[in-house]
């Protein structure tokens, strides 16, 4: 019986820098309730507190939610509050080098007509760049990049100028940069680590389960892995996990 569900965030269990919707923060409500259950993302704290917690029922339940921001190079349980047990921070250089690059890489014809906000964000533990701004409409964003094609060609360029980092494919028009190394992979084996689940007792949904995809790290982990084209195959997909583990037990 597998003991740990773990899910993306951004186009997983909500659209992109979006708050989960009420059905699905019932039906993680209700997960919570039969199995272990922890969200990676290569957002910020902050981005999880706004887009899961404050959505999520506030009682017992929490106990079994594991948050890991920045693609697992932060990790956060909650034991009547939330408190973080570690955090992999960029050293000064490496943010410079990282920023820099990014910034020539949007003036190397990337750069859009408009843009929402900073288009570089500084996670402390990991680096992003959206291409439309932070703030971008949610329609704007999901016209951009549909194929992610533009992307791809902006991590080949990437990686040839910062290849002692790890270069991934975000949300929707994100790239994210972190350590070399430190993927959704990384994150898996902290769970494994912090949780004392094993790899093979685990189940991972993502939307970006492709080469070159943020997610992709945790399938290469060996993590059985669920394909998902948004919001809506996830909800299908833990009504089916919640009806197999009650049967279960």
């Amino acid at each position: 019986m597998k003991k740990l569900i773990v899910f993306d965030l951004d186009g997983t269990l909500a659209p992109s820098k979006s708050s989960l919707d009420s059905e699905m923060a019932s039906l993680l409500h209700d997960l919570l309730g039969v199995v272990r259950a922890a969200v990676i993302s290569g957002g910020a704290w902050l981005q999880f507190e706004r887009q899961v917690l404050s959505k999520l029922k506030q009682d017992e339940r929490l106990a079994n939610l594991s948050i890991l921001p920045t693609c697992g190079t932060q990790f956060f349980q909650y034991a009547g509050q939330w408190t973080r047990l570690y955090a992999g921070d960029f050293m000064t250089g490496e943010k410079e080098k990282i920023i820099g690059s990014l910034s020539s890489v949007a003036i190397a014809g990337f750069k859009v007509e408009k843009t929402w906000g900073e288009a570089i964000e500084d996670r402390g533990s990991q680096i992003t760049y959206s291409a439309l701004g932070q703030q971008a409409p949610l329609e704007d964003k999901e016209k951009w990049d549909a194929d992610f094609a533009k992307r791809k060609k902006i991590k080949a360029i990437l990686d040839t100028l910062i290849p002692k980092f790890s270069v991934r494919l975000g949300g929707a028009t994100s790239i994210d940069v972190t350590k070399p190394g430190i993927d959704k992979a990384y994150g898996i084996k902290k769970l494994r680590e912090i949780l004392g689940i094993e790899v093979k007792e685990m189940i991972y949904v993502g939307d970006a389960l492709f080469p070159g995809g943020n997610d992709y790290p945790a399938e290469e982990a060996g993590v059985v892995s669920i394909a998902v084209r948004g919001p809506d195959d996830t909800k299908r997909v833990i009504e089916t996990m919640i009806a197999c583990l009650n049967n279960a037990g």
